[in-house]
């Protein structure tokens, strides 16, 4: 593998602290979902026959920002969308209910910033954009703020997910000297721990079930290939390992070392904004202490 995951990693949690639609403020928070009634007329339109794209003509040209933003590699273009919808409308009406609901957990959310507030008053809070693209991403931090795949998530995990972008969205850039399997798994297993703990939801059952159970197995794998840039072993970003592993343990590794370091920490809200704002990846594995627990 080359390269690429690396490169998808560095741009996906850069972060953009200084754009003017971000507020402090957890309840001043913008949440816009007009994005997913335009998809359904867009899909009603297709079914009805419409001679042109209707997904570029009611969707992909009135989208907000976060349409904008779920382009690249996402949604790709209206085309690409038209395709996987006519190849996948069963899939997609099976959601249509459920995106619709999204917007009913807004007190949840709301109550998620609050809690970040108040354990790293830094916090910062853009837009979220609820939108729905190709069944290939379920959320993303971006400039123009947190877009969260509909058709990806359901309505009662919307909370946890929009945690999970918003702490990437806090995260320092990965500088490139650090740009490796290691920074790729902490960066995302702490988004996974700090939205665990601030919204009470949780990352992916299956996969952190079966690392908890082969914890030691694991990481006498993981420390010997933690430092490779070129390729992530199947470990993140692979929703069908060929190693047989359950997807994304790389986030449970990150998840546990961060996990580590917080429970380590006597300042709770010291260790907050030391993970957001890790320089060094391979001192901050350090001071956690996590291999430790296996000598």
């Amino acid at each position: 593998m080359n390269k690429t995951w690396l490169v998808v990693l560095y741009f996906s949690i850069l972060p953009y602290v200084s754009v003017a639609q971000s507020v402090s403020d957890p309840l001043k928070a913008e949440f816009v979902t007009k994005d997913i009634p335009n998809f359904w007329i867009a899909f009603d339109s297709l079914q009805a026959g419409y001679k042109g794209n209707p997904f570029n003509d009611f969707y992909i040209s009135k989208g907000s920002p976060g349409i904008a933003a779920f382009m690249k590699s996402r949604i790709i273009n209206a085309d690409s969308l038209r395709n996987r919808v006519s190849r996948n409308k069963t899939k997609y009406l099976e959601k249509r209910e459920s995106s619709l609901q999204f917007l009913n957990h807004k007190k949840q959310c709301i109550s998620t910033y609050m809690a970040l507030k108040y354990l790293y008053p830094d916090a910062v809070f853009p837009p979220v954009y609820f939108v729905i693209g190709r069944f290939n991403s379920g959320g993303h931090s971006h400039k123009n703020g947190l877009v969260i795949g509909a058709e990806m998530n359901e309505p009662n995990n919307v909370p946890y997910t929009v945690a999970h972008e918003l702490i990437h969205y806090q995260q320092q850039d990965i500088q490139e000297s650090e740009t490796n399997l290691l920074s790729a798994c902490i960066a995302e297993g702490s988004a996974d721990f700090i939205a665990e703990l601030i919204s009470g939801g949780g990352p992916n059952a299956k996969t952190y079930a079966y690392g908890n159970t082969n914890e030691k197995k694991l990481w006498t794998e993981f420390k010997t290939i933690m430092y490779d840039k070129d390729n992530n072993h199947d470990w993140i970003y692979s929703y069908k390992p060929k190693n047989g592993y359950p997807p994304d343990l790389g986030y449970w590794m990150g998840y546990k070392i961060t996990e580590a370091y917080y429970k380590k920490s006597t300042d709770k809200k010291k260790a907050i904004a030391d993970i957001l704002h890790i320089k060094d990846y391979r001192k901050f594995l350090k001071d956690s202490a996590y291999e430790e627990r296996f000598k």
